[in-house]
């Protein structure tokens, strides 16, 4: 079975994680800190391809970093931080607080110690003339994540935030409006900037061509999955591609389950609504959704608009939950391919 995911950050890695229990039982690395190269290899005939969203990556300290690309590469290798979600385990901050000694910032963004030699590799590779995919192939090349890892483009698209405060009107890296304002200030719009001029990277179009089962995992429906599906070419190929597509909903009882989505979903004109969501995708790309427990109500609604949908515990409080979570949507793609 070929498995496409279209992910962002925390939930989408923490989801793909599920996913890999799910279709190989005992097949991840436990949690922590993993500096060896081979803790993650399974056999297993269940092929997945993560499509990760690269309009998050922002330039800081003259190094290109990449949150979500690096996110799902440590949380699947094992070296993620746990607690944060995001960053390395055991990180000392040596490196930050030497910036801020000589005044250098922004200071509103953490890089420790060992995430800067991740983005020290990553920009001597680019400079030297690779592509973020071959950079990205090379980086998992350590980390052994169990997937094929590949960004949306291999173009530079970031995503900024058109909103207005006590500085005037003005457009900001999603980066600083998520970190540094925390979203506290409305998003007017939301602007996938230079995705009008991207092209998918190379093997996006021919995985999502050729893949059994196509998941939406409970990422940012418009910074994240929106994002990614703003790449030309990427919305029509997942639309046209003959494998079942199936979403789980990032909204239980009408709030984010991590994070601020509501904030952007707003910006978009979208209530923060499990059925809303749903709509804002549309039966154009979804053949399946699921939604939380709490939601259920949402049901009937959202099979009106003509997207399958059913309604379970979308909670990831560990692996096994969300395990589940994957194994529901794998059997939804399978109800509704017929």
């Amino acid at each position: 079975m070929r498995i496409v995911v279209l992910a962002g950050g925390i939930g989408g890695a923490r989801f793909l994680r599920g996913l890999k229990e799910a279709v190989t039982p005992g097949g991840g690395p436990p949690p922590g800190d993993a500096d060896i190269t081979d803790t993650n290899v399974t056999d297993t005939d269940t092929d997945i391809t993560v499509i990760g969203n690269t309009g998050d990556d922002i330039h800081l300290f003259g190094l290109k970093v990449c949150p979500d690309l690096d996110t799902v590469m440590y949380t699947l290798g094992g070296g993620i931080n746990e607690e944060q979600g995001w960053g390395r385990a055991a990180e000392s901050w040596s490196v930050k607080e030497e910036l801020k000694a000589y005044g250098v910032g922004p200071d509103w963004f953490g890089l420790g110690d060992r995430d800067f030699a991740t983005h020290i590799v990553r920009t001597q590779m680019l400079a030297a003339g690779y592509p973020l995919s071959a950079v990205t192939e090379a980086l998992c090349a350590r980390w052994q994540p169990g997937v094929r890892l590949l960004p949306m483009s291999d173009d530079r698209v970031e995503t900024h935030v058109l909103v207005e405060d006590g500085e005037g009107r003005r457009a900001v890296h999603f980066q600083e409006y998520w970190v540094r304002l925390r979203a506290e200030v409305p998003a007017q719009a939301i602007l996938p900037v230079g995705a009008e001029d991207a092209a998918p990277a190379p093997g996006v179009l021919e995985a999502i061509a050729e893949a059994d089962v196509i998941l939406f995992p409970p990422s940012n429906p418009v910074v994240s999955i929106g994002t990614i599906l703003a790449v030309p070419g990427i919305r029509q190929a997942v639309a046209e591609a003959d494998a079942p597509v199936v979403g789980l909903s990032p909204i239980v009882g009408g709030a984010p389950v991590r994070g601020m989505a509501d904030k952007v979903l707003a910006a978009v004109g979208v209530e923060s609504t499990a059925e809303a969501v749903a709509r804002h995708y549309g039966p154009g790309l979804l053949d399946g959704w699921l939604v939380d427990t709490a939601d259920a109500d949402a049901v009937p609604a959202v099979e009106a608009a003509g997207i399958v949908c059913r309604a379970l515990p979308l909670m990831m409080t560990d692996v096994q939950a969300t395990a589940a979570m994957a194994r529901a949507a794998l059997a939804l793609a399978e109800e509704v391919r017929g």
